[in-house]
């Protein structure tokens, strides 16, 4: 009775990874991503004060936001269709697609592991993460009306 209640609840969990949403998956994981970014530009505006612990904490949320990102998952055949801002060049050039996001994981692990210990520095690193940003949005994203 045991093992087929261990089977049973295997089943479930395996059944419901099956019917995860990709597209709200990666919808969630960019909100989140936008967030974070807005967080940072804040900072690097001026509006809030710089604080290198707090910056610290979120180049590390970023990062982890960005290790979560898995294109192949995230981005299924059959994704394109839907409430979905993505645009189909993701599907038409998906190496493109996957060197962009890997180049921004790239960035914010580089602007996590050597932490902006001033303002200057920080707003050096984020224009290289903002830039990744505006450039997949600019390729791979689809304008909102």
């Amino acid at each position: 009775m045991r093992k087929l209640i261990v089977a049973i609840s295997m089943l479930a969990v395996a059944g419901s990874a099956a019917f995860a949403d990709p597209i709200l998956d990666r919808q969630a994981l960019m909100k989140e991503r936008g967030k974070i970014v807005g967080g940072l530009s804040k900072v690097v505006k001026g509006e809030e004060p710089f604080d290198a612990a707090a910056v610290l904490t979120q180049l590390q949320a970023l990062q982890a936001n960005a290790e979560k990102f898995d294109v192949g998952t995230l981005f299924p055949a059959g994704s394109d269709a839907g409430d979905t801002t993505a645009a189909p060049k993701i599907w038409e050039d998906m190496p493109g697609f996957k060197a962009a996001e890997d180049k921004y994981l790239a960035d914010v692990k580089a602007a996590t592991t050597a932490t902006p210990a001033d303002i200057d520095t920080l707003k050096m690193k984020f224009g290289a993460i903002a830039s990744n940003c505006g450039a997949c949005h600019q390729s791979y994203r689809v304008k909102k009306g």
